[in-house]
């Protein structure tokens, strides 16, 4: 057997690990819900019927095929409760990514123009946050915000304000707890793209009478598309279903659509609606995902 083949077959097997891991923690998990979101609630355990008992035949098989029905999804479409949870989860996923791409940006931009040497370091800032828990460090943002927190305590010494302001359960802490766990979402393709480009570009520019914004403008923003999209989309496609941050420092005037899910799982057992949600919510981020497929498709051609 010759070299060659010996390590074409193994590199065949590796190939096909990608796949059966798509197969079976995502497809087959999908199948399952999508099965549980065309079913109909039942106090019952499982809460919804019907149930697939292959010992009983293709019969019963039939039959409970026969039961499934879009009910759910009828509901999610004409329920303003849903409706206003998936819009809310949309501005706030669009907001979030318009703040976070107006800080990232310059700070990428930043630690791309610094000495090689001190890039590292910079990374590193980036990094150390993700070193805690995520969970410990919402709690620490709800210590921060509370009405004799931190800040208020800062802002008071400082005299900027004449009392305590409420700033937990409002959609500023949300905002600010948000952008503070996605930031680096944002910085590190930045300053992915950022880091490569090629400096004699900016000063052919400078030579051809570019000032230095037009020199940004025209050479370097364009050159750093790729970069913002595959950012956009790092932090838009987690934040459209976030429920942690939502949950513990906004308001409950209105939900997002993963506290809506929390609620119709946990709390009213309603597990074939929390599903048809799910569902949608999963057709809803189909577009932004094959638009990230397709920037990252291009920017591999374009580093061959």
């Amino acid at each position: 057997m010759s070299t060659r083949r010996i390590f074409a077959q193994p590199a065949r097997y590796a190939a096909i690990a990608p796949y059966l891991w798509m197969v079976l923690f995502f497809l087959v998990p999908f199948a399952f819900v999508l099965k549980i979101s065309l079913s109909q609630t039942a106090i019952a355990q499982p809460p919804y019927v019907p149930v697939f008992d292959f010992s009983e035949g293709w019969t019963a098989i039939n039959a409970a095929f026969a039961q499934l029905s879009f009910d759910n999804f009828r509901l999610l479409i004409s329920d303003s409760l849903y409706i206003s949870s998936y819009l809310r989860s949309v501005i706030v996923a669009v907001t979030s990514t318009l703040i976070l791409l107006l800080i990232g940006y310059p700070i990428a931009y930043g630690m791309a123009r610094l000495p090689q040497r001190w890039q590292a370091i910079a990374m590193m800032l980036v990094i150390v946050p993700f070193w805690t828990s995520f969970l410990i460090r919402i709690y620490a943002w709800i210590n921060i915000l509370q009405h004799d927190g931190l800040l208020n305590k800062i802002l008071l010494a400082l005299h900027l304000v004449s009392s305590p302001v409420v700033w937990l359960s409002t959609d500023s802490a949300m905002y600010l707890g948000i952008v503070y766990s996605y930031l680096p979402f944002m910085i590190l393709p930045l300053y992915a793209t950022l880091s490569k480009m090629d400096a004699s570009l900016l000063e052919a520019a400078s030579d051809l009478g570019s000032s230095p914004l037009q020199a940004f403008w025209l050479v370097t923003f364009p050159l750093s598309l790729p970069g913002v999209g595959a950012g956009a989309l790092l932090c838009f496609i987690p934040i459209i279903g976030e429920f942690v941050i939502p949950d513990l420092l906004a308001g409950s005037g209105s939900m997002m659509i993963g506290q809506t899910l929390w609620l119709e799982f946990f709390t009213n057992k309603d597990w074939p609606v929390a599903a048809a949600a799910a569902v949608a919510l999963l057709v809803l981020l189909v577009p932004p995902l094959l638009l990230y497929d397709r920037l990252q498709r291009r920017t591999l051609e374009g580093s061959r």
